[in-house]
């Protein structure tokens, strides 16, 4: 859930937990209309089986931009992007692969096949410990959300 801030300079806030709760809710019943019955917990679970690590690299790169603060990430990475070399192309390139989805050793193995100097290859490891990728990682607690809930 998204709070609306009447101050239009500043960011909305969410919880990652409710949003993916409310996502998951969404695909429950669209699966559940196409079934013609109600899928009920095993739809679900299989969102967040097949959705949840995707769901929470989107709102990451969110809260990176300064667009949306995910209460349940970092404070500090609040608009890192913003602040942390945006403007450089390797600084670019990196963060367009973590966008598609791509994790630190596939990053460092894209790095050393292009023709990159050591400088810049040492500034790939600084940018992906800046990011920190593995430090992102969400436990998803929609189940216990749902719970409360309802």
């Amino acid at each position: 859930m998204l709070d609306s801030d009447p101050d239009a300079g500043r960011p909305r806030c969410g919880s990652l937990q409710q949003a993916g709760a409310e996502e998951a809710l969404r695909f429950k019943w669209l699966e559940s209309e196409k079934a013609g019955r109600d899928l009920g917990i095993a739809a679900i679970q299989r969102w967040v089986r097949n959705y949840w690590s995707r769901f929470v690299r989107e709102r990451w790169i969110e809260h990176l931009e300064g667009r949306i603060f995910w209460t349940e990430l970092d404070q500090g990475d609040f608009g890192l992007l913003k602040r942390d070399s945006a403007a450089a192309p390797l600084f670019d390139e990196i963060v367009r692969r973590i966008r598609d989805g791509g994790e630190n050793l596939d990053i460092l193995c894209w790095s050393h096949a292009e023709p990159l100097s050591r400088d810049d290859l040492a500034r790939v490891v600084q940018i992906l410990e800046t990011l920190d990728i593995n430090g992102h990682r969400v436990e998803c607690q929609i189940l216990s959300t749902l719970s409360r809930a309802g």
